[in-house]
């Protein structure tokens, strides 16, 4: 139906002058089936992977599909996305209209209404996509831990992973002559409200050490010449004779973990982009909100990136980028522009946005699309 009106509205005039109504109309009405499709898109692409990989005779028919003409040799999980790509690509549409209607007509406020419903449709779209992902993620997490001290309720409608992954935990062993550091290696799974740290037993399967909540952690990055104050002593020189981890290294302190106790922790990555990583999703998720936008580098998305950890950023070509944080080993932390997702992406999938009429044109658009206050 959206489809016919704009098409017969095309018919009548070659020169369409205004799609805000239509666009307005269908959005706020007609696209449910939108919302409901991204919502179970996860399940779509599971279904399909387990199709391909248990049953011969699908995988063979899906192959012969897919290499006709029509489809252009193009995998069938690229038309599944196809619907979520699309609608994504709605307000970045109505927002060029705006720009182009003059402020003073009558149609600029109908362009405005219209590009604020299509970008309620987008959030929609993601929040259940990003909803059913995270549920289905707590309840796979919950079978995996098993729980060597007092156990809690993990899955909750409220709660979803921001982090996991595997570190290295530096401990002082204290012998009757004698002083040493050993090392032992942690694996935290990291929840919006909670840190479960546990001891990994196999791929699908942990040990759960202790506990925390997340309001009660303190992280604070610890460089080569903090280590003597550090809770490792005299253990600098073993420190430094492991590269892979003595230059990536973090505090973290618990002020009151599962059995209310103060726990103290130093925590090494083995990579510098790892560590800023660890540090930026333990720290409050308020970090960086204050930050004027105006003065962050901008950078323009030139390849595909799709994300493959929790706290990275899955991003499309010529999606343009707020950048906060930029790691020497080839990483960014930055904030999409048409929705304002944060995460972490590689440098080498952009390129820095230089062209000061560009980048103020990019934070009205901004403003637009998310309501945000600019200084442009």
């Amino acid at each position: 139906r959206f489809f016919k009106e704009l098409e017969a509205r095309h018919q009548n005039n070659i020169f369409i002058d205004d799609i805000s109504d239509i666009v307005e109309k269908h959005t706020s009405s007609t696209f449910d089936p939108y919302v409901k499709y991204c919502t179970n898109e996860v399940y779509q692409q599971r279904t399909l992977q387990k199709l391909l990989a248990t049953n011969p005779a699908f995988k063979e028919v899906l192959s012969r599909i897919e290499s006709h003409e029509d489809c252009r040799n193009l995998p069938m999980i690229s038309f599944l996305i196809l619907p979520m790509q699309r609608v994504t690509r709605l307000p970045l549409l109505m927002d060029t209209i705006c720009q182009k209607t003059p402020k003073d007509s009558s149609k600029y406020e109908n362009c405005k209404q219209a590009l604020k419903e299509v970008s309620k449709l987008v959030r929609l779209c993601n929040e259940g996509a990003r909803k059913m992902e995270r549920t289905e993620m707590m309840y796979t997490i919950n079978s995996q831990l098993e729980f060597k001290i007092k156990p809690f309720p993990l899955v909750s409608s409220s709660r979803w992973l921001v982090k996991r992954g595997e570190l290295t935990a530096y401990v002082e062993d204290t012998g009757l002559f004698s002083k040493r550091t050993s090392k032992q290696q942690v694996y935290f799974f990291l929840f919006n409200d909670v840190l479960i740290i546990t001891k990994k037993k196999s791929e699908e399967s942990y040990n759960v050490t202790d506990y925390s909540l997340r309001d009660q952690l303190v992280v604070q990055q610890c460089d080569g010449e903090d280590l003597p104050s550090s809770p490792v002593k005299n253990a600098s020189t073993m420190l430094y004779s492991r590269q892979s981890s003595a230059a990536h290294l973090f505090r973290l302190a618990v002020l009151s973990n599962h059995a209310g106790e103060k726990v103290e922790m130093l925590l090494g990555t083995e990579t510098q982009s790892d560590r800023a990583r660890w540090i930026t999703a333990l720290r409050q998720d308020s970090d960086g909100q204050d930050t004027d936008r105006t003065t962050l580098t901008q950078v323009e998305i030139i390849r595909t990136y799709t994300a493959k950890q929790s706290d990275e950023l899955s991003l499309q070509v010529a999606d343009v980028v707020l950048v906060y944080q930029k790691v020497n080993d080839g990483w960014y932390e930055g904030e999409r522009l048409r929705d304002g997702e944060r995460g972490w992406f590689p440098m080498e999938c952009a390129k820095e946005i230089t062209c000061r009429a560009t980048i103020d044109k990019n934070m009205e658009r901004m403003g637009r699309l998310l309501g945000l206050e600019t200084n442009v």
